[in-house]
């Protein structure tokens, strides 16, 4: 390389580096002004319109789902995940007085939309739960039932939030979850559009083999499964 080729290659490193000296203190006073962002994939509050189809009884059988778990009259029971609280309203309806429904939620909006509804049917036998991405912070062995239904797939630690699920349960408990079937229709979420929303039941046994968990009973649903685990 000539001497005066090598003056340019020095000039332009030279400017390259003062450039990035002015730049830079810009870059970072920006950065420091952006709130952080949660990188899960958790249901919006603000879309919660999506789950109250007038038709979700019918395809998603809550009868089916529950007499599989178990629950009846005087039961305790929980629903993990609960958003709006559809589910947990029909669990309190068969649970009855006598029995309890914790409706446990990782963000304090969806607790919030389930007392309004709660309110609103005139029911006493629920309580609303904060929990947190690994601990759903449910009374010890005090559950006959626990219903994932639909929010497997944004457990970060699907292992270790059923291992810890199993500590709420009697010895006899059950833990029902249930997700939309990968590739099929339906209403559930679109499998190309929602990278991981689906999730095969071979992996969810995998998990709760895992967190030392028996399968107990699969049962077929229009558009999901349905797996019971239990201790």
């Amino acid at each position: 390389m000539s001497g005066q080729a090598n003056l340019k290659v020095r000039l332009y490193v030279i400017l390259l580096v003062a450039i990035s000296l002015i730049v830079e203190p810009g870059l970072q006073a920006r950065l420091q002004t952006v709130a952080p962002q949660r990188t899960g994939h958790l249901f919006p509050p603000e879309n919660l319109g999506l789950l109250e189809s007038p038709d979700r009884a019918a395809w998603q059988k809550p009868d089916q789902i529950m007499d599989a778990l178990g629950v009846a009259d005087g039961s305790k029971a929980a629903d993990i995940g609960a958003g709006a609280g559809w589910f947990t309203i029909q669990l309190a309806r068969r649970v009855g007085p006598n029995g309890v429904v914790y409706a446990e939620d990782v963000q304090r909006q969806m607790l919030e939309a389930i007392r309004r509804r709660v309110s609103r049917e005139g029911l006493q036998n629920v309580q609303a739960v904060f929990g947190t991405d690994t601990e759903p912070n449910l009374p010890k062995g005090a559950l006959d039932a626990i219903l994932m239904v639909d929010v497997y797939s944004e457990v970060e630690q699907p292992v270790t939030f059923l291992r810890n699920l199993a500590v709420a349960l009697k010895p006899n408990g059950r833990i029902g979850i249930v997700n939309f079937k990968p590739g099929q229709g339906g209403p559930g979420p679109s499998s190309n559009a929602n990278e991981g929303a689906r999730v095969d039941s071979a992996a969810v046994e995998t998990d709760a083999r895992a967190a030392g968990l028996r399968l107990l009973a699969r049962e077929n649903l229009p558009f999901q499964y349905l797996i019971v685990l239990g201790k």
